[in-house]
């Protein structure tokens, strides 16, 4: 056997040391990185754990990455890193605390030095870590049944577009039964000094108010995607989390990646998720029971995702999960199948909202002095009320400043020659359709009942309106977008046969959840020769 030198002996001797010691100090250094804390019942509202408030067990806490249940006495401990945000997973018959705008407060930021200097500030300096961070939750009904408010992109430039959602939208919701509501990202137009503005608008309703991040409400002089959501981290906390309500879980996702190339240089944006946030999302669905229905909210559609398959993989067996955006400026009802690489045994439902903002609060104002803003699919500017009830949901299009009936848009002429009828085309936008949508047309109280075609394309008449509103010189108001295909355009001849006069055209729809709507349009049948007398006259006066 070989022996070593006494001096290499030592030498060895000396580097163990030095390893022992170094993992000691880290041990130490990752000890005093531990945020412990307590969730609790703050009976007396004042947010703080005083002598004899019960602490809460099984109650989930995150850092956004892990998650652990609090004890039987409601303490927690997680690791901490110079830029984390604590949060608790708000659990069913329980609310958080709110600011006095309504958004849940739910996390604890820490930042010690806080964010680094932007055009738009982002979190103060927050100090060293408390001893004990604590979080305080207060008792309230749930019940299984109820109605929930999804905003897709109010997107305001500035405090007259903000006035616009106030007077378009938020004064007929006033007296809502929701439970709550959510702004699925693009909350404003990336004036983030307007965060606090349009929050006290939107707190008029008086119920809480969850925020997805957009990508129009992100620092764009950030240097990376970890920097780019410190405006919106101290407006409204974690850019991604999850929390219960009634027997529902919500998870809100921060799916807008921040890309810098190079120092200097302008980033970009795209749709994607990120090993971190797909981490946490997994540690939050491993604890959700697989009946439990699971709604997944986001900005950028699912579809659009980078990651998406990672994502498909850890939802696509559970067989209560929906998911919903915003971003495109259309309202869509998508099924993803095996063509988009999802695996499940069924498709899975996402819905890509309505929005406030409509097409960018472009087009000619109305009485009120606000643009119709209709969207490019021919759908007007709205929201969507989504009900839920255990395992189901049902969601309904609203259309702003218009009433609840309001669902369709039957595009016919005024008049037609009887010996055209079977040339004329009568298009339908049933604005919450889909490719599961049952549409049917009538000519007449006593005609029959004839399935339309499910033809998505251009919407004729925003084709023309946006045509005839972009055409104006010096204007005052934006020129609408232009037109893209509508997923929810239906088609249909007018039948032959029909007599001169006035009819009656009447639309009825069966929506994919089983919502009932029905519509009329009044058109006019001309008798050809009527109408070739005319045409003499017209000729023989010229």
């Amino acid at each position: 056997m070989t022996r070593l030198p006494l001096i290499k002996v030592l030498m060895i001797v000396l580097l163990f040391t030095s390893y022992e010691r170094s993992g000691q100090a880290e041990s130490k250094l990752e000890k005093q990185q531990q945020a412990t804390g307590y969730v609790f019942h703050d009976a007396n509202h004042n947010r703080k754990r005083d002598a004899g408030e019960q602490g809460l067990g099984c109650v989930r806490v995150s850092n956004g990455r892990e998650i652990v249940c609090t004890d039987e006495n409601g303490l927690y401990q997680l690791p901490v890193t110079n830029d984390t945000i604590l949060f608790v997973i708000k659990p069913q018959g329980w609310r958080t605390p709110l600011s006095k705008t309504l958004t849940p407060e739910f996390y604890y930021i820490h930042k010690p030095k806080g964010s680094p200097k932007s055009k738009y500030p982002g979190v103060k300096p927050t100090g060293p870590l408390p001893a004990s961070v604590d979080f305080p939750l207060y008792p309230q009904k749930e019940p299984a049944q109820f109605r929930a408010i999804f905003f897709g992109d109010p997107q305001p430039r500035d405090q007259k577009e903000i006035d616009y959602i106030a007077h378009d939208v938020i004064e007929e919701l006033v007296g809502t039964d929701a439970a709550f509501g959510v702004t699925l990202g693009d909350i404003l137009f990336d004036d983030l000094s307007l965060f606090e503005s349009q929050a006290r608008g939107i707190a008029l309703l008086g119920i809480p108010w969850y925020n997805v991040i957009g990508n129009h409400d992100i620092n764009n002089d950030a240097p990376n995607d970890k920097l780019s959501d410190e405006t919106f981290e101290r407006a409204f906390g974690p850019a991604y989390y999850s929390f219960d309500y009634g027997t529902v879980h919500f998870v809100v996702l921060d799916n807008i990646e921040w890309i810098v190339s190079e120092k200097g240089k302008k980033g970009k944006y795209q749709g994607g998720l990120g090993k971190e946030q797909i981490e946490f999302v997994k540690h939050d669905l491993d604890q959700i029971p697989e009946d439990q229905l699971v709604v997944l909210m986001m900005h950028v559609p699912l579809i659009n995702t980078k990651d998406r398959q990672e994502l498909y993989r850890l939802i696509e067996k559970r067989p209560f999960c929906m998911s919903i955006s915003g971003h495109t400026h259309h309202h869509e009802h998508r099924f993803i199948t095996k063509a988009d690489g999802w695996r499940g045994p069924k498709p899975h439902h996402h819905v890509i909202n309505v929005t406030v903002s409509g097409s960018w609060w472009s087009g000619s104002p109305d009485e009120r002095g606000i643009p119709h803003t209709v969207m490019a699919d021919g759908a007007p500017n709205g929201y969507s009320l989504i009900r839920f009830d255990g395992k189901e949901y049902n969601l309904d299009f609203r259309a702003a400043g218009r009433p609840a009936k309001y669902q369709m848009n039957i595009i016919a002429p005024e008049e037609v020659v009887a010996s055209k009828l079977s040339e004329t085309d009568i298009y339908v936008n049933v604005f919450n359709g889909s490719e599961r949508s049952k549409v049917e047309i009538q000519i007449g109280a006593g005609g029959t009942w004839v399935p339309m075609e499910y033809k998505p394309g251009i919407d004729p008449s925003f084709k023309k309106l946006s045509e005839t509103q972009n055409a104006v010189k010096e204007k005052s108001y934006r020129n609408l977008p232009k037109p893209k295909i509508s997923p929810h355009l239906w088609k249909a001849k007018l039948p032959a046969g029909l007599k001169p006069g006035t009819h009656l055209l009447r639309v009825r729809t069966v929506e994919l959840d089983g919502d009932k709507h029905q519509s009329g349009r009044v058109i006019r049948v001309l008798p050809a020769k009527a109408v070739a007398k005319t045409a003499a006259k017209s000729l023989k006066a010229k």
